[in-house]
């Protein structure tokens, strides 16, 4: 590699600025500075992120973007009008380019070291600061990302300051290789392997890489679109919980389903999704919602009614490893780790059951999981009803001494994952998989003074195509823009981050219709899945979201 310099030290403090009738915090502006600037182990001197969650922190400290992409872009734009810091980053460089610096190189500035960990995210505020909102998918798709850096020393540095390699990354896997690896089609699965063997790379690309790994080796669906099963039994549970058995229509088999997965019913007025709540057979179990228009309709069913059904979907499924299972859950979760407990029948594996409830009234299917965990040689249950025992704390689960080496099943309202997710890792538990029962909280980086209301029909009906957001039980005519525009006038929970088309993240089963997109993303999503950020329905639609 040849000799690299610094060439600007580029700080700024996030402001608000206007983009599509929202206002955006951001610190994408950034600006040269003269004299030495200190780095610490979260930034630099003067400098600041308006999304913490996606930029800054300790493991994208220093952003780093090189003087030959400069001129790339100046000549692919026809522009002559770039100054330092343009692209947000905090050194502009001549040398380190992104086909040779690797994840894990080391590098000492001034008397800061540096360590590369990630390559730049694909975020749409560096289009919003160059007038370019192509950009962030251009800077992937032509390989010119730019890298992030964690600070390995403290110190400060200088423009002039001379970049010297100390150490090179294991693996030899290039900042633009892996960039390419999370956002490009024709992935390299032997790569996936070694990204997440990187002990140098960002926690969240890694996880990205490892959700990869397992979505290649994931089974399709048993069906596409939407078939008929039949009713065989419809039984209540509790007051307020029922169960629906089905079969195929014409009698024959149906395929298998994984511990976990889930069934989406096509019902009059819209599309509903409800966990299978075991491994034997098809069941579904709903709870009564008030005015909740998807249960109302299957509590009105009877033996030989006909549902409309898509295959059993979904990635909360139970692994087979053989280390100890935690299975945790509250209210209606339980049925998929119910689905979970069925299919470890027979199995040797520690199972501890940990369920929280309202109420003995409220506690389905309490009789049918203490029958299956008394046919397991180490099981453990625990049940815990709020009306008497108080709420299920990180106090209440360190009392029960859990394996730390165990994987942990989670499923409940968003607010009962979260506490168990931080008091799991407070306890040395690291192997957490989640499930929510509803829709998440919206997520729009960057964007200030929002408002939240429930989810309701938009002001303006479009006239397009029909499109159900399953979680949020909302079904409306299609508009003109996006889906994820069509999804924000409705206020259903939306999350998004790079409406660039490249974010593995916004991709949603779909379960029928076909999709066009506008700007056309890098990797077309797989069959039978649907990419959000920036699509446009051409037939009836119907989004699992």
């Amino acid at each position: 590699m040849s000799e690299a310099t610094v060439l600007s030290v580029n700080v700024g403090l996030p402001k608000n600025v206007e983009w599509n009738g929202k206002t955006v915090y951001t610190g994408v502006w950034k600006q040269p500075v003269d004299g030495p600037v200190t780095v610490r182990r979260l930034n630099l001197a003067g400098d600041g992120q308006g999304d913490t969650a996606g930029h800054g922190g300790e493991q994208r400290a220093v952003l780093v973007y090189q003087l030959d992409s400069y001129r790339y872009w100046e000549k692919y734009f026809g522009r002559d009008d770039f100054g330092y810091g343009q692209f947000g980053e905090n050194l502009t460089v001549d040398g380190l380019p992104d086909d040779e610096v690797c994840i894990g190189d080391r590098y000492r500035i001034g008397s800061v070291e540096l360590e590369v960990t990630q390559p730049r995210v694909t975020c749409y505020r560096v289009g919003l600061r160059m007038g370019e909102p192509e950009l962030p998918a251009l800077l992937v798709s032509h390989h010119r990302p730019g890298f992030y850096c964690r600070v390995i020393t403290e110190g400060e540095i200088s423009a002039g300051d001379s970049i010297v390699r100390t150490a090179t990354g294991p693996g030899a896997l290039s900042v633009s290789d892996t960039d390419a690896l999370l956002y490009l089609p024709d992935r390299d699965q032997e790569k996936l392997r070694l990204a997440v063997q990187i002990r140098a790379m960002s926690p969240g690309w890694q996880g990205s890489f490892r959700d990869l790994l397992e979505e290649a080796d994931a089974p399709k669906p048993a069906w596409n679109g939407f078939r008929p099963l039949r009713v065989t039994d419809v039984v209540a549970e509790t007051s307020d919980v029922f169960s629906v058995h089905l079969a195929a229509a014409d009698g024959g088999e149906l395929p298998a389903t994984r511990a976990g997965q889930y069934l989406t019913f096509r019902l009059p007025g819209g599309v509903r999704s409800y966990s299978l709540s075991t491994s034997r057979g098809y069941r579904v179990s709903v709870k009564r919602e008030p005015h909740g228009l998807g249960s109302e309709y299957l509590t009105q069913l009877t033996p030989s009614s006909l549902l409309e059904v898509a295959a059993p979907r979904g990635e909360f499924v139970l692994d087979d490893r053989t280390e100890p299972v935690l299975l945790i859950s509250a209210g209606i979760g339980v049925t998929p780790v119910l689905a979970m407990l069925h299919s470890l029948a027979g199995s040797s594996r520690e199972v501890w059951w940990i369920h929280a409830a309202r109420g003995p009234g409220e506690h389905a299917f309490a009789a049918e999981a203490h029958e299956l965990l008394a046919r397991l040689p180490s099981a453990h249950e625990h049940v815990y009803y709020s009306s008497v025992d108080g709420r299920l704390t990180k106090d209440k689960l360190a009392g029960l001494a859990l394996p730390t080496d165990a994987t942990a099943y989670v499923c409940g309202p968003e607010s009962f994952m979260a506490d168990m997710r931080e008091a799991l890792n407070a306890l040395g538990v690291t192997r957490i998989r989640t499930e929510l029962f509803g829709a998440l909280a919206s997520l729009n980086p960057g964007v200030v003074g929002q408002t939240s209301r429930p989810p309701h029909q938009p002001d303006v009906l479009g006239t397009g195509s029909l499109v159900t957001f399953a979680r949020s039980g909302i079904s409306t005519p299609m508009q003109d823009g996006s889906l994820l525009e069509l999804a924000e006038a409705c206020d259903v929970p939306a999350r998004w981050s790079c409406r660039t088309g490249v974010c593995h993240n916004c991709i949603t089963p779909l379960l029928s219709g076909d999709l066009t997109y506008s700007p056309t993303p890098l990797e077309p999503p797989p069959a039978g899945q649907a990419l959000i950020c920036c699509s446009r329905p051409t037939t009836d639609l119907i989004l699992d979201v």
